[in-house]
């Protein structure tokens, strides 16, 4: 069987791939994505853990290591004057430094496209993002019933 691989497979694939490519990027520093998520984040200005928590929460999964230890693992490169994160200047230099391998990395993956290819993908992307949430709006217990439905 020849079939092509259908957008669901692509994505988890390509999901799978990216995360092992962060990983191997970072490796040698001992930190992870979700490290840099932080500091990235934080890069842009103080925040207070909950809105880190807020801003993190749709790219952090169960089983990963949760906010709190990350920014434990991450003292020295943060600090929290009166309740805000900050990055210190060592975080700003660590941030720097792994910014340009982040950069790195993103040119290894969008090798061979150009930006409109790359923004397109993205646009089409969140249409079908956009389209399975509306139908899951309307219909949030349909699932449920049919199978319900089915074992009686």
């Amino acid at each position: 069987m020849d079939a092509p691989k259908p957008i669901g497979y692509w994505l988890k694939h390509l999901h799978d791939l990216l995360e092992r490519h962060f990983d191997a990027t970072l490796a040698d520093l001992a930190i992870g994505r979700r490290h840099w998520q932080v500091l990235n984040t934080l890069s842009r200005g103080e925040a207070t853990r909950d809105e880190l928590a807020e801003a993190l929460a749709p790219f952090w999964a169960g089983g990963e290591p949760g906010l709190d230890e990350v920014l434990r693992e991450l003292a020295g490169w943060t600090t929290g004057a009166g309740g805000a994160l900050a990055l210190s200047d060592d975080g700003r230099a660590a941030h720097e430094h792994i910014a340009a391998r982040i950069h790195a990395n993103r040119a290894v993956v969008l090798n061979g496209l150009t930006a409109d290819q790359y923004a397109e993908t993205v646009r089409i992307l969140s249409v079908m993002a956009a389209n399975v949430e509306a139908a899951l709006g309307g219909h949030a217990d349909a699932p449920f019933a049919v199978s319900r439905a089915g074992t009686r």
